[in-house]
């Protein structure tokens, strides 16, 4: 009965003091159970102890005493347990556990140690306990369900702290003015003189800079990289500086930089959208989205080439390839860059290889006898050679004939468009057809300088070492969208990089603006050719950033009006296009071919198009494991839509901007445009917004620190 009565006198109560008003409602149901847990072991040792107590032999006692041990050791383990679920609170911030003893000696307080050590042996015991708030098992990354309403303030902002949501708010709050926005820019200058550049600085890295912007340089993004990726987010890293240039500088670049030294020749076929006009030599005029370099050299090129590849080196993890002090990657393999093609070389040669290949299409569809191209058509070389029968044993003509390309079903190519990639081959030489009336040869595109050429294969070499550099670090590269009058060259060069480059994994990707009436038409064209020469297809889906500019243009030089009439027509075609993918998935998984030949990238910031995303995929059985559909937005908008997918196990990513404070002003004045422009979705961003600060403060979880356990797709 003595050591009965030790052991009540030793009985053990359990108090948690914080020094903060933070509260968590895992740590609190971890505390209790161990709390319940605590209880039921100490009435089952003095079980114990009152049956050792009936007949107190010698082996009995000693028996007994190792049951006070036992129970001591208990009691400290329980300790260090309350003590880590008190201190690993969602916020992070540390709280003090206390035990109080009784006996001869009074109450005496002890602090728990806060070693590694402890919390570790902490973390043991709450595994055995099998509470919620014990972590995931390694290899086991945390996956959450998705609310597909994106309703879900809390999945959409655990990675913020409440400071980040309080400044979302706010700067939400200035877009939603449309005086402020209208002068942003304006502003932003007036503010920097009046601050001077050290208050100025200080300002838009606490408002639109620190919203938008992920840092100055690769090395000061890694953190913003890091917290992504431990909530299930990857990055499109694109280093977001730009010339703040006046509109008569940027007109004067365009048109210089746009015109051949041979004279800006319009002869019979030429077609007017493909030649630069001074009205819209401003590329940035009426555009919000997209980015605009303006040629100025070729050494301006190469340092652009430079800064393409310190973004792969950014988001590459390859520290063998890449040496650095320590290993900075944040993204295990799975990053990607974008870039843009204007960025790398002269604007005129993509304006004069855009126009040969429409002037192609044209040939050929003359040829089949209507609409359509040589794929959907299916002609073949004899096809051709009937086409030429009339002109006879011409030479002209059998050396053209000698010179055709086709795939490996017989489909003819009039050119070999692989020599657009190779810098032996010169334009000038390639894109000549024979007239189908004199079999004379004609040439698709104006003559060439050889200074002009040399400039085409240095803006191809620079491509090249981009997408080699690209694979080697096992990044991916997504080659930006541009105006209807450059995309058709952006498209063949990118299309090409994928057939050299794409025979493994989807390294280079094409984008694709729904916002067209021939993206359906597009898309459907290059997966045939991917199929037919056995390449992976890489694609991202995007509305459109240049609609209003390409309307007016337009109307302005007499062509057709190359956009979809309405919105719910652009949203159609995005639909209509994401399924043909989808259905071409589909059809790859059930005959046992790789899936993953084609890969779709949903950029989309418009929920109602994720979730028909989502509920395609759900329907034909593709699942993100997959890893062939993956969704992607902008850094600072749509959190409440790319969170909850990362964190869900969807592929999902953000496109990262970054670049010092002063050169990005020109980002951040189109990005306060944009959100200006899309009232509905900033509203409901703030509702969340305000919700979760609200649910916050309510709950003490002021200083709340983000610390996720998701590992992405």
């Amino acid at each position: 009965m003595a050591l009965l009565r030790s052991l009540r006198t030793q009985r053990t109560t359990y108090l948690i003091n914080s020094r903060t008003s933070v509260s968590v409602s895992s740590s609190s149901s971890v505390a209790a159970a161990a709390k319940r847990h605590s209880l039921h072991t100490t009435a089952a040792l003095e079980a114990d102890v009152q049956a050792s107590s009936q007949s107190p032999s010698q082996e009995q006692h000693v028996q007994a005493a190792g049951i006070l041990r036992r129970r001591q050791q208990h009691h400290q383990l329980l300790s260090r347990l309350i003590y880590s679920a008190g201190a690993a609170g969602v916020g992070g911030s540390r709280q003090h556990t206390r035990y109080v003893h009784s006996g001869q000696n009074g109450r005496q307080s002890h602090q728990l140690a806060q070693s590694s050590d402890v919390e570790g042996e902490a973390l043991r015991e709450k595994r055995q306990l099998g509470k919620s708030a014990s972590p995931k098992p390694s290899g086991t990354p945390q996956r959450d369900p998705l609310d597909v309403g994106f309703n879900d303030p809390v999945a959409a902002f655990k990675s913020k702290t409440t400071w980040e949501l309080v400044r979302a708010y706010m700067v939400y709050m200035i877009c939603s003015s449309e005086k402020l926005v209208e002068h942003n820019m304006t502003l932003m200058k007036w503010s920097k003189q009046i601050l001077g550049q050290r208050l100025f600085t200080v300002l838009m890295k606490a408002t639109f800079y620190g919203h938008f912007v992920a840092g100055e340089d690769q090395i000061k993004i890694i953190p913003t990289l890091e917290r992504l990726r431990s909530f299930g987010v990857k990055p499109i890293l694109d280093y977001s500086v730009e010339e703040d240039i006046s509109q008569e500088e940027a007109e004067k670049r365009e048109v210089e930089s746009s015109v051949s030294s041979a004279g800006d020749n319009k002869e019979e076929g030429t077609m007017p959208q493909y030649h630069v006009d001074k009205s819209f030599a401003d590329r940035r005029y009426k555009v919000s989205s997209a980015r605009t370099y303006f040629y100025l050299n070729e050494a301006t090129c190469e340092r652009n080439m430079e800064t393409f590849i310190k973004c792969l080196e950014a988001v590459s993890d390859d520290d063998r390839k890449v040496p650095r002090a320590t290993a900075t990657g944040a993204t295990f393999g799975t990053g990607i860059t974008a870039i843009k093609l204007t960025a790398l070389g002269r604007p005129q040669l993509l304006l004069q290889l855009s126009e040969v290949i429409m002037r192609t299409r044209k040939y050929m569809e003359d040829m089949v006898g209507g609409q359509g191209n040589v794929l959907t058509h299916h002609k073949t070389i004899k096809d051709l050679e009937k086409y030429y029968a009339t002109l006879g044993d011409n030479k002209n003509v059998q050396d053209f004939l000698k010179n055709v390309t086709s795939d490996k079903e017989g489909i003819l190519h009039l050119f070999p468009w692989s020599g657009i990639v190779d810098e032996d081959s010169q334009l000038s030489d390639t894109f000549r057809v024979p007239d189908p009336q004199t079999g004379q040869m004609r040439r698709l595109i104006s003559q060439i300088p050889p200074k002009e050429e040399e400039m085409f294969r240095n803006m191809i070499r620079r491509l090249n070492t981009i997408v080699k550099t690209a694979a080697e670090l096992d990044v991916r590269i997504m080659i930006d969208a541009e105006q209807t009058y450059f995309q058709p060259a952006i498209s063949r060069i990118t299309l090409e990089m994928m057939r050299k480059y794409n025979k493994d994994k989807a390294i280079v990707f094409n984008t694709y603006q729904c916002y067209l009436r021939e993206t359906f038409r597009e898309v459907c064209t290059d997966l045939e050719q991917a199929k037919r020469q056995n390449f992976y297809f890489g694609a991202k889906l995007v509305r459109g950033a240049y609609m209003e500019q390409e309307r007016a243009r337009a109307q302005a030089l007499g062509y057709p009006d190359p956009v979809n009439p309405t919105y719910e027509a652009t949203t159609d075609m995005y639909h209509k296009t994401l399924s043909e993918c989808l259905r071409r998935i589909k059809l790859m998984k059930d005959c046992g071919d790789d899936a993953r030949k084609i890969g779709i990238m949903v950029a989309s910031h418009n929920e109602d198009t994720v979730r028909f995303a989502i509920e395609q995929m759900n329907q034909i059985g593709i699942s993100p494991e997959d890893k062939v559909i993956c969704f992607g937005q902008l850094l600072g908008m749509c959190d409440y839509i790319t969170f909850p997918l990362g964190q869900a196990g969807y592929s999902a990513y953000k496109y990262i901007p970054y670049g010092p404070v002063e050169e990005v002003l020109p980002y951040l004045s189109r990005r306060a445009q944009e959100n200006k422009g899309v009232l509905k979705k900033i509203k409901k961003e703030k509702r969340l917004l305000l919700t979760e600060i609200s649910r916050r403060l309510v709950r003490g979880q002021l200083f709340y620190k983000p610390k996720g356990n998701y590992v992405p797709i």
